[in-house]
């Protein structure tokens, strides 16, 4: 039985492969941003699917997966516009958390997430504009990666805000997430990292669940003898807000020049938190994004001065995910877990730097995610880490 939360289309598979490669018998769940030839791209959004026309062509980063052996099992649900970190969805249902089934899935990725939780698909390629990939990874037990902006090409893709959209993929295991950096990345050298670090003010933005998991995984990272040697550094977290309040200003901005004209004719088919988004969206002036660029840079360089080519080492969100009861769409919950979430997810999208998430064990359970930020380029390195931290977080 195929879940309509988690699948717009299914296929046996839905698209074969074009080639042999490293990724041989794998299957991949496509984001519904994505152009796949024959298919419309949709927005999670039943008015834009409606009106859309099937892609001539296939996006050059699902073309690059067919290419080394995968095939697409189909084509999996995104929240609209990928305005959203919740994976709630007015018009199709939230998909499941299979790891935590009374809690939501995480979004926008939500769909590919939940199709890799659910084992119907090795690989979920989504997107992460303010935590798209990261924040699902951490609620449903994934490894994700955001990469380096622009190092995956984004054409055929439907944008939300071109400065911080980033293509990236989700796996249950830290192997796979590998092997398809390795197809989709530039191949690069190998560098060891020499350095990690973390700060307690900015693992104190999270929940006490999540703290906890991030102090017992910074131990066994100490206790490992083959991994970067981590280190505490100051942060002045009281920063955060502003930071954040700059990302939403670019990001608005940029997502009402992409998708205004059509949402004025159609605001009426917008979920109550995605509308809410693109209404405080329409407000901002080219003068504010223009500030706001120029802070950006500003803050860019900071985090630049700070790490250097050093590892931070992260929450990939503030908490586990909500529970389904509270996270009514557009409720307080979902709006202030997004804004504390945002405010470290937003460090990547600012600093244009890749950044992954492993998950951690908890006491009771339910799934978080470690996020490690790495240089820019440095992808490739930055997913070995990833594996090898693993390993390491492996009960003994």
């Amino acid at each position: 039985m195929v879940d309509p939360t988690v699948w717009r289309e299914f296929g046996t598979p839905l698209a074969l492969p074009t080639g042999r490669g490293p990724l041989d018998g794998m299957t991949v769940a496509v984001k519904e941003l994505f152009d796949v030839a024959g298919y419309p791209a949709g927005a999670g959004n039943e008015r834009w699917l409606a009106e859309a026309r099937p892609a001539r062509s296939t996006a050059p980063a699902v073309a690059a997966l067919l290419e080394a052996g995968a095939a697409i099992a189909g084509i999996a649900r995104s929240d609209e516009f990928a305005y959203s970190l919740a994976g709630t969805n007015a018009h199709y249902g939230t998909p499941p958390n299979p790891s935590a089934p009374d809690r939501i899935p995480g979004g926008s990725s939500a769909g590919p997430a939940a199709a890799v939780a659910l084992g119907e698909a090795a690989i979920g390629l989504g997107t992460d504009t303010g935590g798209s990939i990261r924040v699902p990874a951490s609620y449903q037990g994934l490894c994700g990666i955001r990469p380096t902006h622009g190092v995956v090409r984004a054409d055929g893709v439907l944008p939300l805000a071109p400065t911080f959209d980033t293509v990236g993929w989700l796996t249950r295991d830290p192997h796979t997430l590998l092997a398809v950096g390795q197809v989709l990345l530039p191949a690069a050298p190998e560098r060891r990292f020499a350095r990690a670090v973390v700060s307690d003010e900015l693992i104190g933005l999270a929940s006490p669940q999540v703290r906890d998991a991030i102090e017992g995984a910074v131990a066994l990272w100490r206790g490992a003898g083959d991994l970067p040697r981590i280190e505490r550094s100051a942060f002045d977290a009281r920063v955060l807000p502003g930071w954040a309040e700059v990302f939403r200003t670019v990001q608005g901005w940029e997502a009402w020049r992409a998708h205004g004209a059509w949402i004025s004719r159609h605001r009426d088919s917008l979920g109550p938190d995605v509308g809410s988004r693109f209404e405080t969206a329409a407000g901002y002036t080219d003068a504010q994004r223009d500030r706001a660029v120029d802070r950006m840079r500003q803050i860019r360089d900071d985090i630049d001065r700070w790490l250097g080519d050093d590892l931070l080492v992260l929450p990939s969100a503030s908490s586990a995910a909500p529970t389904r009861a509270d996270a009514t769409l557009g409720g307080p919950v979902i709006e202030g877990t997004r804004a504390t979430t945002l405010e470290l997810t937003c460090i990547a999208g600012l600093s244009g730097r890749c950044a992954v998430s492993v998950p951690l064990p908890t006491a009771d359970g339910v799934p978080v995610g470690l996020g490690i930020l790495g240089p820019r380029g440095r992808d490739l390195d930055l997913l070995r880490l990833a594996r090898d931290l693993s390993r390491a977080l492996q009960p003994r």
